[in-house]
């Protein structure tokens, strides 16, 4: 037997979830980018898909994206922030312990000119809002912040961090 305490990376399947995809897995498997029936069965499941979660956050499904992990969804969100040609503010707010692929996506920020700010964290790698708050700026586009921290399994308080970026007119991305 063992034990295993990184639910944060991965966890099992939900017998729901299992049971939500059993037909994409075993018979409508077709490329939903694809025009063909297998295609279009996929595309039509994944469209449900989206319309689902979109309905459970209170969201338009066009402002729901699949992604295929944590680090790609973390790319897309960073570099989509301070892609090339948007302008602006250029300024990113992140903890100094994100996670590896946060803070990787940050660095290479650097060569678009991307500023790249970090709140310390306690000895007991607890977030203190108010640091936070002191950070922003005003050319800080972004706050990007883990809600579970994944070495430590630290719950960050979010929703106090979230009022702040509201506040301050700040975009916050939640590794959630």
């Amino acid at each position: 037997m063992y034990i295993y305490l990184d639910h944060n990376a991965t966890t099992p399947l939900a017998t729901e979830a299992l049971v939500a995809m059993q037909p994409y897995l075993t018979e409508g498997y077709g490329n939903a980018a694809s025009i063909h029936w297998a295609g279009t069965r996929a595309k039509e499941g994944l469209e449900r898909a989206r319309e689902r979660v979109a309905a459970l956050i209170g969201a338009n499904p066009k402002e729901i994206v699949f992604t295929s992990g944590a680090t790609e969804s973390i790319n897309t969100a960073l570099k989509g922030a301070f892609r090339p040609g948007i302008g602006g503010k250029n300024h990113l707010l992140i903890s100094a312990v994100e996670h590896q692929a946060t803070l990787e996506t940050a660095e290479s920020l650097i060569s678009w000119g991307v500023q790249i700010g970090m709140v310390p964290v306690d000895s007991k790698g607890r977030i203190d809002p108010n640091e936070l708050a002191r950070q922003v700026r005003p050319e800080t586009r972004l706050v990007s912040i883990l809600w579970a921290n994944n070495e430590t399994g630290n719950l960050y308080p979010i929703e106090e961090i979230a009022k702040i970026c509201k506040e301050k007119g700040v975009w916050l991305h939640v590794d959630a």
